[in-house]
């Protein structure tokens, strides 16, 4: 049974969804499955088939969709090919192009492979064979051509075939142009009849060519004879022409046989890939309609958000929202003519079905939706001139139909309840139906213009007023439905601003009855209510965003300053540490020359003193310059400052939390705020923390003068290394001492190599040396020097 079978389903349209559906498929096969799907009242398979789109949507939105193109049905091919029939070339291209389609479904898996989906059950069931894709596609060029390699006996037989035809057509090529035939001839050309060569003869000179006629033109003038001399030729054409033919049905045979060896596999091959396609096209259509996955439930509970009718152009379409089983199972819809009553119940029960058969919704995000075993709806004029039914009982048999199937696991939809009889008995009769159906337990949406309905909607538990929105001011309906909201007759309204006497209106309103009075005019004050409460609640949205948009514009401007403070500080660290390093080896250099002083001169022991008063207090200045490089900490000013007079625009400022410098831009607000200028960036700091810069010229002094110590320290620092020690005239004991000393000298300057002058002598000072050297892990390697470096009286010395 087709959807367009079900007059339930025909009446919500699904049947037009299913054939929006069949346009994205790629196979006949693939379309009638399309359009034969039916609802499914399971949860459990309704939403295992939610699941097949949604992977297939997701897949198609991070790589494309997969090729389906090539998809045939060849199914009875491969049983009569399995069966011992031989397939026409046709055939067996059609086996060959669904086996590459196949293929090419595995591989775009493949490539995605790191992905997983609910899908891979039905990729994992595609088996390619390539073997048989390529023994056909070597075998046959087209449905009438076969390739002449797709034997060695066929290559040979049509090579031989050649060779006769080249020997014929050479033969006869003389005999038309030989000075005592081509005088007979017609025309000067060799020609085919019956698969042979012949020539064409004036038929009065036929008797002057010897051969055989074969066929006569159709005005008669013309033989068309074989000459005598190329007949043996021509038989030898034709009998291999009959062996061509004889190879062409063995090789179809073989490639049939092969075929149907793979049957089975290619069946079951062919069913999953029209399930794939069928299933990706529920995914593009899904992209179409720029639709979500709603949450199923068998509860009955629906509620869709945003909901748009699938049917309706999305240019046009109004969302509205839409919900029934959760805090009442019955809601009534009242509200004019062209309103969107209909449209709203339709679009209620078509996506109900749409879930059902697996497809997505065009709806908003955290939507939900019920399976139903029956969706029943009475929509639209089912008026029946061969059964002599009126409007009004076509629809009370579609009624009856209802009442009779529905229970608790039903969704009902009904347009106009007890519309086209008299308005008293329509509207007993409506309250009668949905009480009737409503203590069956189904989940009910029900349109009306009966105000009666409104009454048993406001007095009936679990049962809900609803209504199209109407805008009297420029007499259009906006198409949105309220829930909780009866709707209004609007018929004075409208009158009067058409332009009726409000003479006659207030009549009319007079003639209605007090009691239906008093409950439009609850209707109105509960609309008015409703409408100030929207605009409220549109002011408090637009403070919220606004209040969200200068949020987050602070939590910018204080992750700015943050990482400006964090910049800052990193800057201050890697100058400190450059200065300390700077320092060090400048002082390091400093003791190398006092060393060099005491060897160079031997004073009294005053000057040994000096010296060794000098190597502590250098040393301590290190320990002191070591304590204080690491960390750098950000300005410190006095938290008593106050600023020597007030800031004025394009003062010069230090920004105390950051020891920045920027520039006035604006004077303080009632915060005590200024706007600053930092750099390229412009914020706003308290005043508390500027500290004013009275007096540009004396830093610019200050600047220069450190600049110009600096300069004098990379100087005296470029002079400061020593790369020779002499440790001549010293005992074993004191050169060690020294020549530790110089390694960590030349250490802490970067020295890479130096030179240790210890003579030859006896070789004791070169032995204790090099032992040394050896022991050291500072060391990397060692060796006596050659001829112009001292030779064995020097030891040159490379550190690690």
């Amino acid at each position: 049974m087709k959807a367009s079978e079900n007059r339930h389903f025909r009446y919500l349209e699904l049947d037009k969804i299913l054939d929006m559906l069949a346009e994205y498929t790629a196979c006949e096969d693939a379309r009638i499955a399309a359009q034969s799907i039916m609802p499914e009242p399971n949860v459990n398979l309704a939403q295992a088939l939610m699941n097949q789109t949604r992977d297939a949507h997701m897949l198609l939105a991070r790589f494309g969709g997969p090729s389906f193109g090539g998809l045939r049905n060849v199914n009875n091919s491969l049983s009569r090919a399995d069966a011992g029939s031989v397939l026409t070339m046709r055939e067996l291209l059609d086996v060959s192009s669904l086996l590459k389609s196949i293929r090419a479904l595995v591989q775009w898996r493949g490539t995605n492979a790191g992905v997983e989906s609910v899908l891979d059950n039905y990729f994992s069931a595609l088996v390619p064979n390539k073997f048989l894709e390529d023994a056909i596609n070597s075998a046959i060029i087209s449905e009438e051509e076969m390739s002449d390699n797709a034997s060695p006996a066929l290559y040979e037989i049509r090579r031989k075939i050649r060779i006769q035809e080249s020997r014929v057509r050479e033969q006869l090529e003389k005999l038309t142009h030989s000075s005592r035939y081509s005088k007979y001839l017609q025309e000067n050309i060799v020609t085919m009849r019956n698969g042979r060569y012949v020539v064409p003869v004036k038929n009065e000179y036929r008797s002057e060519v010897p051969g055989l006629v074969h066929d006569t033109s159709s005005s008669g003038a013309t033989v068309f004879i074989e000459p005598m001399a190329v007949v043996e030729s021509n038989n030898e054409i034709k009998v291999l022409h009959g062996k061509e033919e004889e190879e062409m049905d063995r090789i179809l045979a073989e490639l049939s046989a092969t075929a149907g060896s793979f049957a089975e596999n290619i069946k079951s091959s062919y069913a999953c890939a029209v399930e794939l396609n069928l299933i990706f096209a529920k995914a593009q259509l899904a992209y179409s309609m720029n639709a979500s996955v709603p949450e199923i439930n068998d509860k009955g509970i629906i509620n869709l958000r945003m909901a748009r009718h699938p049917l309706i152009d999305k240019k046009s379409v109004v969302p509205v929202d839409i919900r029934v089983g959760e805090d009442f199972d019955t809601l009534v819809i009242t509200g004019p003519n062209t309103g969107g009553k209909t449209v709203s119940i339709k679009t209620l029960g078509l996506l109900t079905l749409m879930a059902m058969c697996g497809l997505m919704l065009p709806v908003g995000d955290r939507s939900v939706v019920s399976v139903f075993d029956n969706v029943l709806a009475d929509i639209g004029d089912e008026q029946s001139i061969e059964q002599s039914l009126s409007t009004f009982s076509s629809h009370m048999v579609n009624i009856v139909d209802i009442i009779n199937v529905a229970d608790e696991k039903s969704l009902v939809l009904i347009d106009e309840l007890g519309a086209g009889t008299d308005p008293v008995e329509g509207a007993a009769l409506a309250i009668s139906v949905l009480e009737a159906i409503h203590a069956k337990g189904a989940k009910i949406a029900a349109t009306t213009h009966y105000a009666e309905l409104k009454e048993y909607a406001l007095q009936t538990y679990r049962v809900e007023n609803g209504c199209c929105e109407f805008d009297v001011s420029t007499l259009r309906p906006t198409y949105r439905l309220l829930i909780g909201v009866p709707g209004r007759s609007n018929a004075f309204a409208i009158s009067e601003r058409l332009g009726m006497s409000k003479d006659i209106v207030d009549r009319a309103r007079e003639l209605v009855g007090n009691e239906n009075a008093r409950f439009e005019d609850v209707v109105d004050k509960l609309e008015q209510s409703r409408l100030d409460m929207e605009k409220e609640r549109q002011t408090a949205y637009e403070l919220k965003l606004q209040a969200e948009e200068i949020l987050n514009e602070n939590k910018k401007m204080r992750d700015e300053i943050a990482a400006l403070r964090e910049a800052e500080v990193e800057k201050a660290k890697s100058q400190a540490l450059k200065i300390t390093e700077q320092a060090r080896r400048e002082a390091y250099a400093l003791l190398n020359e006092l060393d060099q002083l005491k060897k160079e001169k031997d004073k009294t022991n005053n000057m040994a003193e000096l010296a060794r008063r000098a190597r502590a207090t250098v040393k301590r200045s290190l320990e002191n310059i070591d304590s204080v490089s690491d960390p750098v900490v950000a300005l410190e000013f006095d938290e008593n400052y106050t600023l020597p007079r007030e800031l004025k625009i394009g003062d010069k400022v230090i920004v105390a939390d950051l020891g920045k410098e920027a520039t006035v831009l604006s004077l303080p607000d009632k915060k005590e705020n200024v706007e600053i200028q930092m750099g390229a960036m412009r914020t706003r700091v308290a005043i508390t923390s500027l500290r004013l810069i009275e007096n540009k010229t004396d830093q610019n002094k200050k600047t220069s003068g450190a600049r110009k110590v600096n300069s004098e320290f990379e100087h005296k620092l470029s002079m400061a290394a020593d790369t020779r020690l002499d440790l001549r005239g010293m005992t074993v004991d004191d050169c060690l001492i020294e020549l530790d000393r110089f390694i960590d000298s030349s250490l802490r300057t970067g020295l890479n190599e130096f030179t240790i002058v210890h003579g030859k002598g006896t070789g004791a000072l070169r032995s204790a040396v090099q032992k040394y050297l050896r022991s050291s892990p500072y060391v990397k390697s060692f060796r006596l020097g050659v001829y112009g470096e001292g030779e064995n009286g020097v030891t040159i010395v490379e550190l690690k």
